[in-house]
């Protein structure tokens, strides 16, 4: 409980300083950028090399394109049930499905489980994650926005290919065997330190809470999809494997996680019910804080039985 009360004080320092008005508009996005261009590879480097590959490695990789597709098809249906707006309906097939595993997941995974476990965490959201932001979220904005330039095969690609990130993770894995010389070994260990606090900070100074006034069912729905039905779904997939396995546990966890910061600002930037993207991931952190302890003592329960 210590860890999680460390990481909310981090959270709080962000959203006052975003009140005091003494900091740039920008602070967030500038840290975002430290976060993806030097913290978050520093954790590939210092992490991917201690990885042993097994078959199991495959669980975190699958695992959330299973939810995605199953929870997309079911906001798609709940939104023609209840006759949502499609913009509402384009802004949870965006916020629902895509959650927050690498900016709030990694603190959430340190806290829990420990630094090591980031690793399990890392092949969550680079293959699942990244990727269906890259990938499936182009796709609803393309579905759900009226735009004149469509995506194309060759533009996601690049998104793909040129995200920092994304290139530390292959040259990790390419690197795995060798020795790092001393000086880099401190210089990713150190980076790697600051990805919680930054982080954290980062995601405080972009809260909002603002309610989207007739959007009350579709933020309820969405947040219980998210917090609730999707990690009770991932329990129910993995149950032949046990629950005593860290990497079960972290895959079950990040499924957990609140909406993606980054994909409700794309689902802003692209005009899907704004107000209610922002708060979607607004009040998914703070819901949060609530439900992944929840979500941990019941996986500690079940690795018991």
């Amino acid at each position: 409980m210590i860890n999680l009360a460390v990481l909310g004080l981090y959270l709080l320092i962000g959203f006052i300083l975003k009140r005091t008005g003494k900091c740039p508009d920008n602070t967030a996005q500038v840290l975002n950028l430290y976060v993806i261009y030097a913290a978050l590879p520093g954790v590939i480097f210092s992490k991917v090399p201690a990885l042993e590959f097994s078959s199991d490695l495959l669980i975190p990789v699958v695992i959330p394109w299973v939810l995605l597709i199953a929870s997309g098809i079911f906001i798609w249906l709940l939104g023609r049930a209840f006759k949502w707006p499609r913009e509402v309906v384009g802004a949870l097939l965006i916020c629902v499905p895509l959650g927050n595993t690498s900016f709030f997941g990694f603190p959430m995974i340190e806290a829990f489980y420990g630094s090591d476990a980031i690793v399990y965490g890392l092949l969550y959201d680079q293959f699942g994650s990244f990727f269906g932001l890259a990938i499936y979220s182009t796709i609803i904005i393309a579905l759900y926005r009226d735009q004149d330039e469509k995506p194309t095969i060759g533009s996601v690609s690049r998104q793909i290919l040129t995200f920092p990130p994304f290139i530390a993770l292959v040259i990790a894995l390419l690197t795995k065997s060798m020795v790092y010389p001393e000086v880099f070994q401190r210089l990713i260990d150190s980076l790697a330190v600051t990805l919680v606090p930054v982080i954290m900070i980062a995601v405080g100074f972009q809260l909002k809470f603002r309610l989207p006034k007739g959007s009350k069912t579709p933020l309820t729905i969405g947040l219980l999809t998210k917090l609730v039905l999707m990690p009770a779904l991932t329990i129910g997939l993995l149950y032949g494997f046990g629950f005593d396995s860290t990497l079960v546990q972290v895959t079950v966890f990040e499924s957990a996680m609140p909406p993606m910061i980054t994909a409700g600002a794309v689902a802003i930037m692209a005009g899907l019910a704004p107000r209610l993207s922002a708060a979607m991931v607004g009040y998914g952190i703070l819901f949060a804080f609530v439900s992944l302890p929840i979500v941990y003592e019941l996986l500690q329960w079940l690795s018991a039985q």
